[in-house]
């Protein structure tokens, strides 16, 4: 998955500074500990919410974006006028080079659907939610008033991963922190090893504080 950026730059999502603007928060986790469901949880509460990886799929949908991808790697990238996402990750993968190129043709792009996206937000939002799954290992904490890490026992990830079809690849990638280091970077920890009715339990109980957030960073 690409994350939203490695470098801070103009394009970039940053903290809030106050007014009546909500707090800005940064949702994250390691593979398979619940960010998606988090995310729902916040929503359903009443939080504005966002997820990268949305973003970056609907702009491989884009044509200018498209365009720029069978320039680079032909059209064995597109099947009926589609970017194969599959067929773009073997590529990028192990490939530190080419990965670096897709970031750069994305990440603005995307940080100026979160720019956007923060503008429009109703008056009285609580909180403005982003998940992005390589928060910490792209620098982004500064850009966010709190960043909440969600996780989960390792045999709890390992059996929703496996419920997927996919597998636990952080140690496949120098590129992804373990649970523990992204739960020490992180300002607030959510657990996610019972039912989603106990996570959103948990959300709710920390969104007075993320509420409070605002201009922290």
């Amino acid at each position: 998955m690409v994350d939203v950026s490695h470098h801070r730059q103009q394009d970039q999502p940053v903290a809030s500074v106050g007014g009546s603007a909500p707090a800005f928060i940064g949702l994250t986790g390691a593979v398979a500990a619940g960010k998606s469901e988090a995310l729902a949880a916040f929503g359903r509460l009443g939080a504005a919410t966002l997820s990268s990886d949305a973003i970056t799929h609907e702009l491989l949908d884009d044509p200018e974006v498209r365009a720029r991808l069978i320039d680079r790697w032909g059209k064995r990238v597109v099947t009926d006028d589609q970017v194969a996402r599959d067929r773009v990750g073997e590529i990028v993968f192990g490939r530190p080079e080419e990965l670096a190129w897709l970031e750069s043709v994305l990440h603005p792009l995307v940080g100026r659907r979160v720019a956007s996206w923060r503008l429009e937000l109703a008056p009285g939002t609580p909180l403005a939610v982003v998940e992005v799954p390589l928060l910490f290992e792209a620098g982004l904490e500064a850009a966010f008033d709190a960043t909440v890490c969600v996780v989960a026992a390792d045999p709890t990830r390992v059996e929703r991963a496996g419920a997927r079809g996919t597998e636990l690849l952080e140690g496949r990638s120098d590129r992804q922190l373990s649970q523990e280091e992204k739960a020490a970077r992180a300002t607030h920890v959510v657990r996610n090893d019972g039912t989603l009715a106990e996570l959103q339990q948990r959300v709710a109980r920390l969104m007075p504080a993320l509420a409070g957030a605002e201009g922290a960073a």
